[in-house]
């Protein structure tokens, strides 16, 4: 494994060698190669003029010499605001193990600290490949043999918010989705919670760098690796999985088990138990439970999460509004059907009436129980009564249906993120705009610009506005508010999420994106990417690696965010994809989503050849 350090000053001429050769190594000739070396000689005193940093390998790194031979060197030049990545050359030996990756985002990190708000790269045309897989923006060239060809990225430190997450240092995610959802009695869940198991491995994703991960199920082996190469992260990430294989006790599983407890709580030496600044590492869990407040020895607070609940939640937004200051926030009208009967009565009267409906659950997570209901949906079914049979037992929520933007290009559903921290104070995160269907989500983009103009204000005022009431209440942890657009330039809120979302992973991603790629990443995390067959664990792997190589390539980053649905009976994945471009965001949602279905045509094809 390659280690950072700074250039020597006894080191000038080697350093230059190193250069050069690695330049020859694309087979120009000695013409043009010393017509390059005045421009590429390290000088005296270029080490701290130039910032060059070097990174060296162990004896066995395959490319000759003793001790701990360089492999490579980068300089940052200039001065902030703007900069220049000057150097940026790898032994030819080591070419394609990680090192010139490890050269940049050293330096982006660097210009980040030092001020820099933009560096220029001017890459060798056989180099441009590897910087717009690691996200820069193409500028211009080569319009001529041995033109080079320029680039920009904005270095980027880590978000405020995201440092404020964790306190800055890694942290130790613990899936519990399931043993969340448990505690609500959710009637419009499965009782083995199996989707919630598949979900739990977003807790990869819980902040922008884990120093552990606690999952209920087994995840393929090759998964944690590429998504720690594609986020960066540091070796030593270490996964406890297979913990819960059944129901939804993960925390109690984990405290049966007293030397991974003492481990994970920093009860124990060892690289869980220290954060990166000597703090011992937080629990984060997915939401918050009394099992996980026995392990973690966090007071348990049942009260924290009122609010979870849609009619409280309704309530609390209208005492919100009763106040003023949120002219563009609208509130649909909402009522409680303690029976059957009542709720059959309040959907035929509303049907009657031309208006279309929402029936909810009390409680529900990603759409569970919630149902859109028109008036032809009412006639076809029969009545009020049939269509209510089919939904989950239980109370309901009645609710007015809020019509959306006329124009289809106008985003409905867009949700607002933020957390409270142990001290009361409110984060802001951002918006971003979700994906739903018949009042079921299935993705959430976020990112510079995602949220239109004309919505971003009001979102971020009121969504402030319910974090100042949580705090209050007494709630510690992550939040959202989830809207709906009226199409008269207004929102609706329609319920808060005690808990982390699909659209909290996709903020997390996108800010250790921005820092190790420049700033303007917009990230999309699509629920559900049908697979066309169900793979053996080395074949999905071999696809998710594919799939990396060929989203870089186009500028773009793919992550497999949710890896065991790849082995159900229907197949299919959650994935990530990121870009600094909407129109690339798109290409990469649509070369995933191809390539994922595409497996079912090899497998095919597989059996022609075979035969």
């Amino acid at each position: 494994m390659a280690k950072l350090r700074p250039a020597l000053p006894a080191e000038a001429d080697a350093l230059t060698v190193l250069v050069m050769r690695s330049k020859a190594h694309w087979g120009y000739d000695a013409e043009f190669l010393a017509a390059c070396a005045p421009e590429l000689r390290i000088g005296a005193g270029d080490e701290v003029r130039r910032r060059i940093v070097v990174a060296e390998g162990g004896a066995d790194d395959g490319c000759g010499g003793r001790g701990a031979p360089v492999l490579g060197l980068a300089s940052l030049d200039g001065e902030p605001p703007l900069g220049r990545l000057g150097l940026l050359f790898v032994e030819p030996a080591a070419i394609g193990r990680g090192v010139g990756r490890l050269l940049y985002r050293d330096v982006l990190r660097r210009a980040a600290g030092l001020g820099f708000r933009r560096l220029v790269i001017d890459s060798d045309p056989h180099a441009a490949g590897f910087y717009r897989a690691l996200g820069a923006a193409y500028r211009g060239g080569p319009g001529a043999p041995g033109e080079l060809v320029r680039f920009e990225v904005a270095p980027s430190p880590l978000a405020a918010w995201a440092r404020a997450w964790t306190g800055g240092v890694a942290a130790v995610h613990v899936g519990n989705v399931a043993e969340y959802n448990a505690q609500f009695a959710d009637a419009s869940l499965d009782r083995e919670q199996r989707a919630a198991h598949h979900y739990a491995c977003l807790a990869a994703f819980y902040s922008p760098r884990p120093a552990a991960l606690v999952l209920p199920r087994t995840v393929p082996a090759g998964w944690i690796g590429l998504v720690g190469r594609q986020l960066g992260w540091p070796a030593g990430v270490e996964v406890y999985d297979g913990l819960a294989e059944r129901g939804p006790g993960l925390s109690d599983s984990v405290r049966a088990r007293p030397a991974l407890t003492a481990r994970l709580t920093g009860a124990a030496d060892g690289a869980v138990a220290a954060g990166c600044e000597g703090a011992a590492a937080p629990l984060v869990p997915w939401g918050l439970t009394a099992p996980f407040a026995r392990l973690s020895g966090r007071p348990w607070r049942p009260g924290e999460l009122r609010y979870e609940s849609k009619s409280a939640a309704h309530e609390l937004f209208g005492r919100i509004l009763a106040e003023g200051g949120h002219p563009a926030i609208t509130l649909p009208a909402q009522w409680r059907a303690d029976t059957r009967r009542a709720a059959v009565r309040l959907l035929a009267a509303r049907a009657r009436a031309g208006e279309s409906t929402v029936l909810k659950s009390e409680h529900g997570v990603g759409g569970s129980g919630t149902t859109v209901v028109t008036p032809e949906r009412v006639r076809a079914a029969g009545g009020a009564r049939a269509v209510l049979r089919a939904l989950p037992r239980g109370p309901l929520l009645v609710e007015e249906y809020v019509a959306g933007p006329a124009d289809a290009e106008e985003p409905r559903d867009l949700t607002y993120d933020g957390f409270v921290d142990a001290r009361g104070r409110v984060h802001e995160v951002g918006g971003a705009v979700m994906d739903v269907a018949d009042g079921g989500y299935r993705g959430a983009t976020v990112g510079p610009g995602v949220v239109p103009g004309w919505a971003e204000k009001p979102l971020l005022a009121f969504g402030e506005a319910v974090g100042r009431e949580l705090s209050a209440a007494g709630y510690r942890g992550w939040f959202d508010v989830d809207f709906v657009a009226d199409g008269a330039g207004r929102l609706a809120p329609t319920e808060t999420n005690l808990r982390l979302t699909g659209p909290s992973v996709a903020f997390m991603v996108a800010a250790r994106l921005d820092e190790l790629r420049g700033a303007g990443h917009l990230v999309r995390i699509a629920d559900r990417v049908e697979l066309g067959a169900r793979l053996p664990e080395a074949a999905f792997d071999e696809l998710c690696e594919d799939l990396a190589r060929r989203c870089a390539a186009i500028g773009s980053v793919f992550v497999p965010a949710i890896p065991t649905g790849a082995f159900e009976p229907a197949p299919w994945m959650g994935a990530l994809v990121a870009a600094t471009d909407k129109e690339a965001l798109d290409a990469a949602e649509r070369l995933v989503r191809a390539g994922a279905l595409s497996v079912g045509a090899m497998f095919e094809q597989a059996g022609d050849d075979r035969a």
